[in-house]
């Protein structure tokens, strides 16, 4: 993963460090377009101090987009949720026998006013998170869509590529 000199213009953050074998794929994502990106671990209830400080100085620091993992209780994406302006994007992580489904449920139901956009449990989720990231990103930034339609282009290429393996055509 390549560390960009440019400041960060979104926080992954994490509630524990077994989350990044998952959120992983979201520093993947955000390092294949070149998104400038911090990673952050707190925890809504081992240590809700920080994580309250943390989303309310985010703004101020340049982020612009939160993305939050989180397994089990999975509260941290609405904690800071709760504390900043910015969009926040949920990403539940299969961190129990539940399967994740806790996490999601967590995740997902957030009371009217704190909204968070919730992405699927796991690595697709933490994939998408960055994705979403990079297209909001993307309605201000040129070059950002132009990745982005080549990445689109890329993965129809791909499909057709593939068809053509299957069916010998």
């Amino acid at each position: 993963m390549k560390k960009s000199k440019q400041a960060p213009v979104v926080s992954v953050v994490m509630g524990s460090d077994s989350d990044f074998t998952v959120m992983e794929e979201t520093v993947k994502a955000l390092d294949s377009f070149g998104v400038p990106f911090e990673i952050f671990l707190t925890s809504a209830h081992r240590s809700p101090e920080r994580t309250s400080s943390f989303a309310g100085k985010a703004a101020a620091r340049g982020i612009r987009i939160i993305i939050v993992g989180a397994g089990a209780a999975a509260h941290l994406a609405g904690v800071i949720a709760a504390h900043t302006p910015l969009p926040v994007i949920g990403v539940p992580i299969d961190a129990t026998a539940l399967r994740g489904l806790d996490a999601l449920l967590a995740t997902v139901q957030m009371p009217g006013g704190i909204p968070v956009a919730t992405m699927a449990i796991g690595k697709a989720g933490a994939k998408n998170a960055a994705l979403l990231a990079v297209r909001i990103l993307a309605l201000e930034e040129k070059s950002l869509q132009k990745k982005l339609s080549s990445y689109h282009e890329d993965m129809a290429y791909d499909v057709e590529k593939k068809h053509k393996k299957l069916t010998n055509s």
